[in-house]
């Protein structure tokens, strides 16, 4: 029963920087880290909720799509899982290799790289699918698609995939800090934004175009919460949905800009404290 983690060319989420806020130089190692300390936690109550959902658990052969630093991966292996993860970011990569196979450990992790096929345990099928990385958050919608098919085939016949993205923009305080990404990318249409606020039927279309039959769905709240306003300009620099602004307006402007939207979101205590309702939709491969 042997996690699995495979470099495969999956849409990003982003990559973040240890010691201060990034722009698209910082080394990718120190940037994958600090979405990996700072940002990745925050979507813990997402990953617990459909797993709970799911009964995941021994027995359960999990596949993380954009499996990034291994969060996700962890707490289902720490169910009795056997997982496998891909993930364009090698930096991410590693660092889930650090997060599944600590000293002291029985030797339970093989390492591959390569495809999705790659990923796959050996004579058997995977019984549950995720994509964590929310929906209209980077990537290619068409990319994921493709990856979703790629993994259903995959699987057991009926077996779960869950999709995620962000709940109601109105529900979601971090709506407003990620339009300073939105806005100042706007000037430069060759480079796009990289969010944008979620519609409705995000996942339901998603999960139509990959040929998934829609299972169920649920809401989860994902408060974000840092240390100080540092911490949190770190941490969402980190999910490289700013990516683009930064490359069109500049790292001092876009760190600027994102400091002021947090402000308003830090408590008297110097923390920073953002309400944020996440969506998942449960669907099942043909």
């Amino acid at each position: 029963m042997s996690p699995t983690l495979v470099r495969h060319q999956l849409p990003n989420t982003g990559t973040g920087r240890a010691d201060g806020p990034a722009a698209p130089t910082a080394p990718a190692g120190v940037r994958a880290r600090d979405w990996a300390e700072i940002q990745e936690r925050m979507l813990v109550p997402l990953y617990e909720a459909a797993y709970d959902r799911l009964g995941i658990g021994p027995g359960t052969r999990l596949l993380g799509l954009g499996c990034g630093s291994g969060l996700a991966l962890l707490l289902a292996a720490a169910r009795g899982a056997q997982v496998s993860g891909v993930d364009a970011d090698e930096c991410r990569l590693e660092l889930a290799r650090e997060r599944l196979t600590p000293d002291g450990m029985p030797e339970v992790t093989r390492l591959v790289s390569g495809g999705l096929a790659d990923a796959a345990p050996k004579d058997t099928a995977f019984t549950v699918i995720t994509a964590f990385h929310p929906v209209g958050c980077g990537g290619d919608a068409e990319e994921l698609t493709g990856a979703l098919t790629s993994a259903a085939a995959l699987a057991e016949r009926g077996s779960a995939v869950v999709l995620g993205g962000w709940g109601p923009v109105e529900r979601c305080a971090a709506t407003g800090v990620l339009r300073v990404a939105e806005r100042l990318t706007a000037p430069a249409a060759g480079f796009g934004a990289r969010w944008r606020p979620a519609g409705r039927d995000d996942l339901e279309e998603l999960a139509a175009r990959a040929g998934l039959r829609p299972d169920g769905s649920g809401r989860v709240a994902c408060p974000f919460g840092y240390a100080d306003l540092a911490s949190a300009v770190r941490g969402m620099l980190s999910t490289g949905l700013f990516d683009a602004a930064l490359e069109v307006a500049g790292p001092r402007q876009v760190e600027k800009e994102l400091a002021e939207a947090l402000h308003p979101y830090q408590q008297a205590d110097g923390t920073v404290w953002m309400a944020n309702v996440f969506r998942y939709l449960i669907a099942r491969t043909p």
